[in-house]
């Protein structure tokens, strides 16, 4: 995903995979990637304040118990993700950009209608950097924000908005949300 605050480390913002495996470390071409990601709803819409949205549109060319491969636009980029089953908050991940206009094609012609459309809010609290997802469609009034850390015991503070933790709950995963949309619960 573009880099939308410079200078943070990877598990802060997310980045081009080129950037990735310069701050990270990762290896290209077939390595893994460990994801340590936690997840809670969100009170209210005061983490809007000075944050500028993003839409993203993700789709599921494969969603199975096992893992996803996501197909993802965002801006003028697009990013072909494949991810693990999640044991805790962490999960492997593979991401790497692809031609814009592909993904845009794959999005139409290979995900079926599992479609996910979102606005993305970036914003630094107490030094880490959250990422608050508004959904859209069949999710609309659903607010997530996201959280990606070093390691799975990770301190960091809370804002006011947050509110109850969500991490492995599955009906909150972005590929269950693209089966089965928070409006029909």
């Amino acid at each position: 995903m573009q880099k939308l605050i410079p200078d943070f480390p990877r598990y802060l913002v997310r980045t081009t995979l080129a950037d990735a495996t310069a701050q990270s470390g990762w290896r290209v071409n077939g390595s893994m990637g460990m994801e340590i990601e936690r997840k809670f709803l969100v009170l209210n819409g005061t983490y809007r304040d000075g944050a500028e949205p993003v839409l993203i549109r993700q789709g599921y060319v494969s969603n199975r118990a096992e893992g996803v491969v996501r197909i993802r636009t965002c801006e003028n980029t697009a990013y072909l993700t494949i991810k693990g089953k999640n044991t805790g908050c962490k999960r492997l991940e593979y991401e790497y950009e692809i031609p814009y206009l592909d993904g845009v094609e794959m999005l139409a012609h290979l995900c079926g209608g599992l479609i996910v459309e979102k606005y993305r809010y970036q914003l630094v609290y107490g030094g880490f950097l959250w990422e608050v997802d508004r959904f859209m469609g069949g999710n609309e009034g659903l607010v997530l924000a996201e959280i990606e850390l070093e390691d799975e015991e990770a301190v960091f503070p809370k804002p006011d908005w947050l509110g109850g933790e969500v991490t492995g709950e599955p009906r909150y995963a972005n590929a269950n949300l693209a089966v089965k949309p928070f409006k029909t619960w």
